[in-house]
């Protein structure tokens, strides 16, 4: 499974923007698909996973209330709409994927995109 994401830039506080990241490859149906974080110098982050189904979402705390994870199936892509964005919301966000259901990150995931660069400016 190849991950491609897209749709980072620049926000301001309380500003918003939306990520999406496309499955491809031969083993891309049923997996759950997520979004992970890193601000610099800081350690990796969980942020928001749905199910391949759709019916099991679960979100960081730090972002419940303000982020919504969504996925399209017939394109195979998830979206984070990510809203009343935070200074410290600032880190390259990263799509990742597994068959299995991930929500910290003890769980292993074992496909990963490239990173997308979200910036909110104070």
């Amino acid at each position: 499974v190849q991950l491609q994401a897209s749709g980072g830039g620049l926000a301001q506080t309380g500003g918003s923007l939306r990520l999406s990241c496309t499955a491809s490859g031969r083993d891309v149906g049923r997996v759950n698909m997520g979004w992970f974080r890193q601000a610099p110098g800081k350690e990796r982050e969980f942020v928001a996973v749905i199910a391949w189904s759709g019916d099991a979402i679960y979100y960081a705390d730090s972002v419940k209330g303000r982020f919504t994870i969504s996925r399209v199936n017939s394109k195979n892509t998830v979206y984070l709409q990510m809203n009343s964005l935070k200074p410290e919301d600032t880190a390259v966000y990263y799509c990742a994927a597994d068959r299995y259901y991930f929500y910290t990150t003890r769980n292993p995931v074992t496909y990963w995109g490239k990173g997308t660069q979200v910036t909110v400016s104070s």
